[in-house]
């Protein structure tokens, strides 16, 4: 099963998945982008919005990933609490579940900008799981 963390960052703060496959570590790490808005538990998955990318660079799609999550979040005023995607030859479908935002609610504490390339990472662990990680601007 996979898992998620925030790590310091000066201003910012980092996000990092970690899972038994590189989709997995991105699911993840989606969710701990979420956490830095509000509680992923308070996030009724109602609507689903479908995303896709391409970019052989696995660092570079995983940027991309976050950055597509931000804009759907911004233009559809929408948080998002599940992530399911599939990773093939440097093609990204996903799928993300979510609702649109109720301040009272959710009560979000910051907006994020965007994913950075500041101690950008995608890689395998010794323990044959995947990591993937970044700063995000808030």
């Amino acid at each position: 099963m996979g898992s998620w963390e925030h790590f310091e960052h000066e201003a910012d703060i980092g996000v990092r998945g970690y899972g038994r496959t590189m989709a997995e570590a991105f699911e993840q790490a989606a969710l701990a982008m979420t956490a830095i808005i509000t509680d992923p538990g308070d996030i009724e998955p109602d609507t689903m919005i479908e995303v896709s990318r391409f970019e052989t660079d696995p660092e570079l799609l995983f940027v991309d990933w976050l950055n597509a999550i931000v804009y759907e979040m911004s233009t559809r005023h929408m948080l998002f609490c599940r992530y399911e995607l599939r990773i093939e030859e440097g093609r990204l479908e996903a799928q993300l579940f979510g609702e649109i935002i109720d301040r009272e609610r959710h009560q979000p504490v910051v907006e994020v900008k965007g994913a950075t390339y500041t101690e950008l990472r995608v890689l395998k662990t010794a323990d044959d799981g995947w990591l993937a990680q970044c700063v995000v601007d808030v």
